[in-house]
């Protein structure tokens, strides 16, 4: 069993805890009180004794699928929430990949002022990155996580063995988010390196799948390490957005339909690889390297093609804009990136495909 501590302060800790097998017996981990169980209709069925052991007036489900990220389901687990009593020694269990993961969240850090959070990612993405680190929230019509909070969950259950259920698609969306960290490892002040981009690189796709929990683990070091340092996205904590800054717009202009956000995040990266590239930030040669790795892994299979103003528009709306400059994160050499602020529009958009 592996178990990664983020400290959010002095008296708050969240506690990361990975082994395969551990959802069997996750109540072990439950102190004597009451748990509200978030979920969505395919988990449940997918896991019907693990849903319905808890109370079926305790159990909420929700629709799957990014386009339900939104004001319109909060607002509704907010009510069955208060109509089933809540209390504020109430704790809400988050079981699903990150829109479950991120909208639970957002309830738990609002309602009654909060409550205690346990997150139980059940996808490669939710477990690498969105059930780690405390960011909540749901997308708006006007971009995606505009509304939100920082909340850390008191515990992050995660069980590998919850992947043999998840579709080829659904996994390599997931990937999307291990290739960022790749891709990011020498900036995230690590005490030790894992190399996972030469890891990646040197090892055959189907013998990665073998590899999960390890690869688990070193993302969620990584972005732990990183969490710690800047728990609120100050300074170094905006290195975890390589790729986001394009992938956003992307999924705002898709309406959040036939293109994941691990996808989206992958054609980001190579974007803003581009970019990079362009400016001489990076030679041909990684740009390539990049390039190549993402395609290894099938992640620039669907084609995106949407109007340059438009993306570059939505950019202005990233929560990262700083008097009214689009900030970028650009790889800047192996596994390393760096947050510009100076990049001209006409550059940004020749990035775009």
């Amino acid at each position: 069993m592996s178990n990664i501590l983020i400290s959010t302060n002095e008296t708050s800790k969240s506690e990361i805890i990975i082994e395969n097998g551990i959802s069997k017996n996750i109540k072990d981990f439950f102190e004597n009180k009451n748990y509200f169980l978030i979920t969505n209709t395919t988990l449940a069925k997918l896991y019907p004794e693990f849903v319905y052991s808890f109370n079926d007036d305790k159990v909420i489900v929700i629709k799957d699928g990014e386009k339900y990220k939104n004001q319109k389901t909060y607002n509704q687990i907010i009510e069955k929430l208060l109509a089933k009593k809540i209390e504020r020694k109430d704790c809400i269990v988050a079981l699903g990949g990150g829109v479950v993961g991120d909208l639970a969240g957002y309830v738990a850090s609002t309602i009654l002022r909060g409550v205690e959070l346990i997150q139980v990612p059940t996808t490669l993405l939710a477990m690498c990155d969105s059930s780690i680190g405390g960011k909540t929230g749901y997308n708006t019509q006007f971009g995606k996580n505009l509304v939100g909070s920082f909340y850390f969950a008191s515990k992050v259950i995660i069980d590998p063995e919850f992947l043999f259920t998840l579709n080829d698609y659904e996994y390599k969306c997931g990937l999307g988010e291990v290739l960022k960290y790749a891709f990011i490892e020498k900036s995230a002040q690590m005490p030790q390196s894992f190399d996972l981009l030469n890891f990646l690189e040197v090892n055959q796709v189907q013998d990665v799948k073998y590899e999960m929990k390890n690869i688990i683990e070193a993302c969620a070091k990584i972005k732990a390490n990183v969490v710690c340092l800047d728990k609120k996205e100050g300074g170094l904590r905006k290195i975890l957005n390589f790729g986001h800054t394009f992938a956003h717009p992307i999924e705002t202009l898709a309406k959040y339909k036939n293109i994941s956000h691990g996808k989206a995040v992958s054609w980001g990266i190579a974007m803003a690889s581009n970019l990079a590239k362009n400016i001489g930030k990076i030679d041909e040669n990684y740009y390539k390297q990049i390039v190549s790795l993402l395609e290894k892994f099938e992640l620039l299979d669907k084609k995106i093609k949407f109007p340059k103003n438009k993306i570059v528009d939505l950019m202005f709306q990233d929560k990262k804009v700083e008097n009214k400059k689009i900030n970028l994160l650009l790889p800047v050499g192996f596994a390393q990136v760096e947050l510009f602020d100076n990049i001209d529009l006409p550059s940004i958009k020749d990035c775009l495909p």
